[in-house]
């Protein structure tokens, strides 16, 4: 099961990703603090993004979907999602580092969708147990 949560994260991050460079799924906004404007929008009309946002969804996307590969692959790829994404919800609650610095929006909607992969992540990197199946 956690080699399929991986592969549909991966399918989900990359699909979101390029989503993000596609208009009308992404529609042109400004986000203040940001100093990388390129394609800056709002996907879905609810979640800030930008150019290195986009490609940061693509790149864990395929990282998703080469962890796949192994059940170790894919513990080991929601344990890095769950601290890493548990960590931009955290600066993404922060003013002063709720645009990760000038370079990618991290606040608004992001941060409960943030913390929710987070939490999910977490469930399957450190929580869940894959069963062995044993054909009588």
């Amino acid at each position: 099961m956690v080699r399929t949560v991986a592969l549909l994260f991966g399918i989900v991050f990359l699909a979101v990703g390029i989503l993000g460079f596609v208009p009308g799924a992404a529609e042109p906004a400004t986000h203040e603090g940001l100093t990388m404007t390129q394609n800056s929008a709002l996907l879905l009309g609810l979640f800030p993004v930008n150019l290195l946002h986009n490609v940061v969804h693509i790149l864990f996307g395929l990282w998703g979907l080469a962890a796949y590969r192994s059940v170790g692959g894919s513990i080991g790829y929601f344990r890095a999602v769950a601290v890493i994404y548990a960590l931009l919800t955290i600066l993404g609650l922060l003013p002063q580092t709720n645009t990760l610095f000038g370079l990618v929006p991290l606040h608004g909607n992001d941060v409960w969708l943030h913390a929710l992969l987070a939490i999910v992540a977490a469930y399957f990197g450190f929580v869940h147990r894959e069963r062995a199946v044993v054909d009588a």
